[in-house]
């Protein structure tokens, strides 16, 4: 299927095309060797496969100067994206360098100090797989594809059908059929061939792995995954620049498989390990959906096994119940002394509600997720009052509208001063 590299063996001999700061994919687990092509899991151990670089030629004064004269994007960080030298892949739909919004109000409100909410709403499909899938489909194009596809539970259903269309790609979308309207309407008007499939997300991503060994086509997420997930590293990298090039003390995000939360400990680092910021790792906490928590619950119980879970939950976007990258997610919440909690539905509706009522910033259910376990942790005086907070939103709440339909009242009135008096006036003191 493809060549294992003997260690010590440079991959460049047999991928000329890519950076010299491209080096091969390796084994998360065995650390073997592959060469830079459509692969996903090690022969050795069936590992997962990640991208390996070469970062050791790079000048962080030089670097700096380069990233602030890019493009208003993700392409700004090539350097650190599985690309050919030089290469700034041309992207009608560039994602990225959305707010971090100074949300006073917000902190205010929870007893914090500093807190700031990271708006991926804010990207081209209202979330943050617009990150991944423009790196995903970028390189499915260098890679010589003509179809992308990927298993999705609505976000990246959205993302893949837009940025096809944006690169003249076919393309194939599956979810699982109970999918909110919303999200369904906003990946079937790109023209995608939608398929809806009777289960849930993991029965979706067990037929796409079989379709991706019998059709010769990129699904972002499985074939792919490798450099569809090196995406999520951007949100680091802007968080820092944002951040005028320093480090939060602490980090709050959504966990679903676990990449995007793994890959923002691992942008860090490659800012840290070059010089480009100093400091060290923030504290990283995740956050998932009491209905789908197999992270979570494998954190309580000092676990470093994520026993797979049926979801049962509202947050769809996170509802997957056998999470690829958790065991790595747990990792890291522990490695920085951080935690992995879980929120019930009524706590995710609290939580957007909450935000939205804060900040004006209207997130879907996973943000709900994301806030709610923010509230959480400051009600168990987990965060120091002193610690600077960033909080990731991943997605637009006009994508799960049923989660608070019932959140709030309208007044209805005769179109009198008299009608409206009678409505609002002042309660009578006894």
């Amino acid at each position: 299927m493809w060549e294992e590299i003997p260690p010590g063996t440079s991959a460049h001999s047999q991928a000329e095309v890519f950076s010299l700061a491209v080096e091969s994919l390796n084994c998360k687990e065995c650390g073997a060797s592959y060469e830079l092509g459509a692969a996903f899991f090690c022969e050795s151990c069936f590992g997962p496969l990640e991208v390996r670089y070469d970062h050791s030629g790079l000048d962080a004064v030089e670097l700096k100067r380069k990233i602030q004269a890019g493009s208003r994007g993700i392409w700004r960080y090539a350097d650190f994206l599985p690309f050919a030298e030089g290469e700034r892949p041309g992207d009608p739909l560039e994602p990225g360098m959305t707010p971090l919004v100074k949300a006073d109000r917000l902190a205010e409100r929870l007893g914090l100090g500093e807190v700031w909410v990271k708006n991926d709403a804010a990207n081209p499909t209202h979330s943050f797989k617009d990150r991944v899938v423009a790196v995903a489909v970028a390189k499915a194009k260098e890679l010589g594809f003509e179809t992308v596809a990927c298993a999705s539970t609505g976000n990246l259903a959205n993302a893949v059908a837009a940025h096809a269309a944006a690169a003249g790609l076919d393309s194939y979308v599956f979810v699982p059929s109970d999918l909110e309207e919303q999200k369904l309407l906003a990946t079937g008007v790109y023209g995608t061939k939608l398929v809806g499939i009777r289960g849930n997300y993991d029965d979706v991503n067990r037929l796409c792995t079989e379709l991706a060994a019998e059709r010769p086509w990129a699904f972002v997420n499985v074939n792919l995954r490798a450099y569809y997930a090196e995406g999520s590293k951007t949100l680091a990298y802007e968080t820092i620049e944002q951040l005028g090039w320093t480090l939060p003390d602490r980090i709050v995000g959504p966990i679903a498989s676990g990449s995007m939360f793994t890959k923002l400990g691992r942008g860090i680092s490659e800012w840290l390990e070059i010089g480009l910021v100093e400091g060290e790792l923030p504290i990283f906490c995740g956050a998932q959906a009491e209905g789908c928590s197999p992270v979570a619950t494998a954190f309580a119980d000092g676990s470093d096994v994520c026993k797979p879970q049926k979801p049962d939950t509202i947050a769809k976007s996170l509802a997957i119940g056998d999470p690829a990258d958790g065991p790595y997610a747990l990792d890291l919440a522990r490695s920085t002394a951080g935690a992995i909690e879980s929120v019930d539905d009524d706590e995710i509706r609290a939580g957007i509600r909450l935000l939205a009522e804060t900040t004006g910033i209207f997130t879907e259910t996973a943000g709900g997720v994301t806030v709610g376990v923010l509230a959480k942790l400051a009600e168990q005086g987990a965060i120091d009052p002193g610690e600077r907070v960033v909080v990731y939103i991943t997605g637009e709440g006009l994508k799960t509208l049923d989660a608070v339909r019932d959140s709030f009242q309208m007044h209805e009135i005769d179109p009198t001063l008299e009608s409206f008096e009678r409505e609002f006036a002042p309660a009578q003191v006894a």
